[in-house]
């Protein structure tokens, strides 16, 4: 595979690109990610979300966030509708992730995984495919212009690191951005 030019999706990321050079490129845990491709605009685009969902008083008081799954889910699919041909019909939807990499996380990947092939059914997507579960991260890599997607299941060492990058972003609030955009000096 010609890597060309890597553009890593972080998380709560989400890229969209129609450019044959770039691969989108992240590393999961127990977040998951969805490949999202349009197979006639050749257009596709990668998220990346930690958690299936806010609580409700999380989502009063920090709002939409795209480390939450609906929020992700709806900006990948939206902005490859709005940049490809528009048509749901044309899009090609692969999702990974999931795993139990830690047993603090254990809940995390599973809900994370039931959460996005329920919101994908109720949204009227079919999965085209997915790996999903499993006690192990992943490095997953898009190419967005073909919908190519390349799985590289990672050993123990890197999916520690990972559940320890994860624990730490799932204990951190959100903070709403500021309500204007005036800055006082």
């Amino acid at each position: 595979m010609d890597r060309g030019k890597v553009v890593t999706v972080n998380q709560g990321g989400c890229e969209v690109s129609n450019d044959q050079r770039v691969t989108l490129s992240t590393v999961l845990g127990s977040c998951i990610c969805a490949c999202i491709w349009d197979r006639e605009a050749s257009i596709g685009g990668m998220n990346h979300f930690l958690l299936a969902e806010q609580s409700g008083s999380a989502m009063d008081r920090y709002g939409a966030s795209a480390r939450y799954g609906a929020f992700a889910m709806e900006q990948v699919i939206n902005s490859v509708l709005s940049q490809g041909t528009g048509r749901k019909g044309n899009l090609v939807i692969k999702v990974f992730g999931g795993g139990n990499i830690n047993g603090s996380l254990n809940e995390i990947g599973a809900n994370n995984i039931e959460f996005v092939r329920q919101f994908l059914k109720g949204e009227g997507y079919e999965i085209a495919g997915e790996d999903l579960g499993g006690n192990f991260a992943r490095r997953v890599m898009f190419k967005p212009v073909s919908g190519r997607v390349f799985v590289k299941r990672l050993d123990s060492d890197v999916g520690k690191n990972v559940a320890r990058d994860e624990l730490v972003l799932a204990a951190k609030k959100v903070v709403a951005p500021p309500v204007d955009d005036i800055e006082l000096f």
